[in-house]
């Protein structure tokens, strides 16, 4: 559905999107995800046209981007980071306006309206002034506008930014039920965002990608080791002679805070479980094992060891061209 094949984005010396590659399949969510200043409205902006790119193509449901743009923008619907609203409009009749400008036909503006604010959840607002909504409701308003024409792919930018922890949760299962009917740009640098809401993910950094996959599919690629941590009552020495196993490589003791419990990370070789020998470790030293449990990256772990390979790369690349 999406194709973006060595796209460049460069505002003189200073390069926004530096030669970007992926696709994305339809009824997919797709997190494009990122630091603050790492390219991702610039890409949105190229996709939904309001962009030129300077190298590079892009194509949306098979137009290309800056060859066929009228036949592109007709099948996107783009949230930018502020909505596009006009706030002493009613909720239906800025979203029957949007509809017309949009080129639905008159006699499925009405019920194209309806159908929108019915998947937004908004038909109880659907007379209420845009003005006097909350900052989560007019966000609503903001994915009816960009779905209201039924478009093939909708491209939502920092969908939740600002928004308070109950409506990041309705916006969030809002764009989920998307899925399927729409194939789904969720540009955003909140971690867990795309982790719950995303198929993919595309992380970018200083322009760049640095790594597309599945959440699950980057923390296998990435895990380097196996983590256990386990939680023991008794002696430090005790606990450090029952980690002496061949298999472990790195251990982390440390105490509890106001108790007289030790918690311990401890590392081996990945493709290793050595869960077992462990438990068994610590009960035959005496220690009173309280809890064991695995521990798997998450995508912000992901995310910081990817972008700070990306900037130790970069930092070294600068250093080696100044000394040449």
């Amino acid at each position: 559905m999406i194709e973006v094949d060595h796209l460049t984005k460069s505002y003189g010396e200073k390069i926004a999107v530096n030669d970007i590659s992926f696709t994305v399949g339809r009824g997919e969510i797709l997190g494009f995800l990122g630091p603050n200043g790492a390219g991702k409205t610039t890409t949105m902006r190229i996709l939904t046209g309001y962009l030129p790119a300077t190298r590079g193509s892009a194509r949306i449901a098979g137009f290309d981007v800056f060859e066929q743009s009228l036949e592109v923008r007709s099948r996107i619907g783009y949230l930018p980071e502020t909505p596009p609203l006009y706030p002493d409009m009613s909720v239906r009749a800025y979203l029957e306006f949007v509809a017309r400008i949009k080129g639905v036909s008159g006699a499925d503006v009405e019920k194209r309206a309806e159908r929108a604010m019915e998947m937004a959840n908004l038909q109880d607002r659907r007379t209420d002034l845009i003005k006097r909504l909350s900052r989560g409701y007019k966000q609503r308003v903001g994915i009816a506008q960009a779905i209201v024409h039924n478009p093939d792919v909708v491209i939502l930018d920092e969908p939740t930014v600002g928004l308070d922890p109950k409506q990041i949760i309705e916006v969030r299962n809002l764009i989920k039920g998307l899925a399927g009917e729409h194939t789904i740009i969720l540009s955003t640098h909140i971690l867990p965002e795309a982790s719950q809401t995303c198929d993919r993910v595309v992380i970018i950094n200083r322009g760049r990608i640095a790594a597309v996959d599945t959440p699950e599919n980057l923390t296998t690629q990435l895990k380097g080791a196996e983590r256990v941590q386990i939680e023991v009552r008794g002696e430090e020495d005790a606990l450090r002679d029952a980690l002496e196993l061949t298999e472990v490589t790195k251990v982390d003791v440390a105490p509890m805070d106001g108790s007289d419990h030790l918690k311990a990370i401890i590392e081996s070789e990945s493709g290793t479980d050595i869960r077992g020998k462990l438990a068994a470790a610590v009960v035959g030293k005496g220690l009173e094992l309280l809890e064991l449990k695995s521990i798997n990256l998450s995508l912000e772990d992901i995310f910081l060891q990817l972008t700070t390979e990306e900037a130790g790369a970069a930092h070294e690349a600068a250093a080696a061209q100044a000394q040449g």
